[in-house]
């Protein structure tokens, strides 16, 4: 083994065999990944307490989340170049699902804040995501354990002693990807939602929605290459097994660094800039029954821009078309009565008295 010392275990040769270098390359990706993903963490730390609006500081628990499990991805990568044995196996089945479930959940819970901040509403809130995120991830812990025990634990014998034959190999990858079922299922959910947080009129929250469909996008792309490799390309490829481990770390390198650009670093990039009055922008949606179908505005008595500047409060008489009207005071209306029919004899008895006085 060529770049390897000669008493390293064979489990570990692709670590450094230079005549596979399919090891080193992916090793040192995943050491870059991890390096980043720790930058942008200690990043992502530094900047809650400098972050004003309340909106985005409810989120940055979730991303530092997504953090972590971007991280575990990069790690668990070394599992994949390292040859299947007693620790890699159980670590193999285990955390693959399970990280991956973190990531996911961490977006479909993200994507299905955004659906509700681009149509000018709060949504759920900070702790809400957080005991969702948590409980998405329990079912993916608890499908991997039960795998584990079953399939491990009560044989009492170790996976990769298991395999003997190639029907043995394909039907060991089948189940490697049935496990992961409820992990495709998150990705769906979660590629359907960012696609709702293009229906807003909150365009500085759909920024953030393009981001989560973008990786989710080539994510699905991702999965779809290396499942399809796993159960069928390789073998029909000729390739048998041996390219079974070098599949599975592509697509964990390639799915890290796919959450890095395309989520992480702008997100990070977002949050850094200065915040804005989104409130200017959204504009939100009212039921088609509250909006104004027809007729005319009557613009005089509109109060919407006359503000009283001493007490606060709008007053129709301050807008400027009533500047121009003349105020005239009222005059006290004169007094005056109905004349009342009279009969005949009150007119002649009238008449007398006014002869008597002449």
């Amino acid at each position: 083994m060529a770049g390897c010392g000669s008493g390293l275990a064979l489990d570990y040769q692709f670590l450094c065999d230079r005549n596979a270098a399919w090891g080193i390359i992916l090793e040192t990706l995943a050491a870059a990944g991890v390096i980043s993903t720790i930058l942008l963490f200690i990043g992502f730390l530094v900047l809650i307490p400098r972050i004003s609006d309340s909106t985005k500081r409810s989120i940055i628990p979730i991303q530092i989340i997504f953090l972590l499990g971007t991280l575990g991805i990069f790690g668990l990568t070394f599992a994949f170049i390292i040859r299947m044995n007693n620790q890699t196996c159980p670590t193999r089945f285990f955390l693959f699902g399970v990280l991956f479930a973190i990531c996911f959940s961490c977006l479909l819970v993200h994507a299905a804040k955004l659906k509700s901040l681009v149509r000018g509403s709060e949504g759920i809130t900070g702790w809400t995501m957080l005991l969702i995120v948590l409980s998405l991830i329990t079912v993916q812990i608890i499908i991997a354990v039960i795998w584990v025990v079953v399939q491990l634990a009560r044989n009492k014998i170790p996976c990769h002693f298991l395999i003997n034959t190639q029907e043995q190999y394909i039907q060991l990858n089948q189940d490697f990807v049935m496990i992961l079922i409820y992990v495709l299922f998150l990705m769906a959910l979660a590629f359907l939602l960012s696609v709702l947080t293009f229906c807003g009129s909150c365009n500085n929250w759909k920024v953030h929605g393009v981001h989560v469909f973008l990786t989710m996008l080539l994510s699905i792309c991702i999965w779809i290459v290396w499942i399809v490799m796993l159960l069928k390309g390789n073998r029909a490829l000729g390739h048998a097994h041996w390219w079974d481990d070098p599949v599975i770390s592509i697509a964990l390198v390639s799915n890290g660094w796919v959450f890095i650009i395309l989520y992480l670093l702008p997100e990070f990039i977002h949050l850094t800039r200065n915040p804005t009055d989104i409130a200017k922008n959204c504009i939100p949606t009212q039921p088609g029954l509250l909006r104004q179908t027809g007729g005319v505005e009557n613009r005089v008595f509109r109060q919407e821009n006359c503000h009283d500047p001493d007490s606060g409060r709008s007053s129709p008489s301050s807008h400027p078309r009533f500047d121009s009207l003349p105020m005239k005071d009222f005059e006290d209306a004169k007094e005056f009565t109905i004349p009342r029919p009279q009969t005949r004899t009150d007119l002649w008895a009238q008449y007398r008295t006014h002869d008597l006085s002449q």
